[in-house]
């Protein structure tokens, strides 16, 4: 196999085998713990402009399939891994990683010390890198690394939204863990912000009875209350949310229209970027996290409760706890560093979660909120809503 190389901004390099496409590529390299998921990670848009690499050794074991997609691509920059598994074993299986990867030219490098990776990241934060296959001149590479975009201000939510709005009609798999339609009112439409958003989040919705319909990232208010939705979302997406100003005001914008005195409103609930989005428009503050949280494994509190959840996660940015307005109150922390992962509003049907309840990959620990939204919206409907 040919050589390939990581380089850091910080002048660190770290060399390995090379599979899947070849060429150069740049963009921040991060770390994910997750042991199992690797394709959804791959298809995940969240790791748009990012080069994530794995801390479990062996990858592509059960190779790929055509089910376990959360897009309908391979968002990251570059793959960087311990071990590829040469043979996959999974009845699901229908393409090796290897080909997949060269399928959908994202660069892959094998046979890198991920532990030594990962503890720079940790000591030194999240930085600027390049991949490459195709140049392994140190100071060619550390040069391109130094001068590539970072994530801060960056608008990469345009490169991964939706063209144009569709209806999400796609059947999910029940599961012994999952609410039944049955529970809940059938027909609540949702109306959904694709900031990148995630497919397993929207079977979550569908699974429970909803109705979804997704727009592009920079639709107007106005159109979307327009289309008199039960219930609003703001997904998850890549990058740095004050670097997608249009869908701050938009939300703003959701949160404060009235008519003749009265709101015009439903309830919303934002998750990662979208929780990051909807603090922001009622006033809050975003800010870089050294080198984020990305993995099925995080311990998060529910102040509301007391209980503790397992989450999955994955964002480089958070919520600056002390810039929340006084209608705003933080629901969950992050119990590695205390870190804000959720909030409401002390009045209106609005929350929002910085880890992934819907958990592809990951536990079930946080799927209820999905019930809570559905039934903030069956309750608001039939009690409160003008339109």
């Amino acid at each position: 196999m040919k050589s390939a190389a990581i380089a850091l901004e910080d002048g660190t390099i770290f060399y390995g085998r090379a599979f899947g496409a070849d060429g150069l590529r740049y963009g921040e390299l991060v770390f994910n713990t997750s042991m199992t998921g690797y394709q959804e990670i791959l298809t995940d848009p969240s790791y748009r402009g990012q080069i994530v690499a794995l801390t479990y050794p062996e990858i592509g074991n059960v190779g790929t399939n055509n089910d376990d997609n959360e897009s309908y691509k391979p968002h990251v920059e570059g793959f960087v891994i311990k071990e590829l598994s040469p043979i996959p074993s999974n009845f699901r299986s229908l393409e090796a990683l290897n080909a997949y990867l060269k399928r959908n030219n994202i660069i892959g490098v094998q046979n890198v010390d991920t532990r030594a990776l990962t503890r720079h990241i940790r000591q030194a934060g999240a930085m600027r890198a390049v991949i490459s296959t195709v140049d392994m001149t140190p100071e060619i590479l550390i040069a391109r690394a130094k001068e590539s975009p970072g994530l801060v201000g960056r608008d990469l939510v345009r490169e991964v939204t939706t063209d144009e709005a569709y209806e999400f009609t796609k059947e999910p798999v029940q599961f012994s863990w999952s609410p039944r339609k049955e529970t809940f009112d059938a027909g609540l439409l949702v109306v959904a912000y694709d900031f990148g958003i995630k497919e397993n989040i929207l079977l979550s919705l569908t699974g429970m009875g909803a109705r979804v319909r997704v727009v592009p990232a920079s639709t107007p208010a106005e159109e979307v209350m327009a289309m008199r939705p039960d219930g609003i979302f703001l997904s998850n997406g890549p990058g740095d949310p004050m670097g997608v100003d249009y869908a701050i005001t938009e939300v703003g914008k959701l949160l404060t229209t009235r008519t003749k005195g009265k709101p015009i409103f439903a309830p919303i609930f934002g998750i990662c970027l979208g929780h990051q989005i909807l603090a922001l428009a009622l006033g809050g503050e975003t800010y870089k996290l050294k080198f984020g949280h990305r993995g099925g494994n995080q311990p998060v509190k529910n102040l509301e409760t007391g209980r503790i959840e397992i989450t999955a996660q994955n964002h480089g940015f958070a919520v600056r706890r002390e810039s929340l307005p006084p209608e705003l109150e933080v629901t969950h922390v992050n119990l590695n560093d205390q870190t804000v992962e959720g909030v409401r509003h002390k009045k209106l049907p609005v929350f929002g979660v910085q880890y992934h309840p819907e958990a592809s990959p990951g536990p079930h620990d946080s799927n209820y909120l999905f019930s809570k939204f559905i039934t903030l919206m069956r309750d608001y409907s039939r009690n409160a809503k003008t339109y």
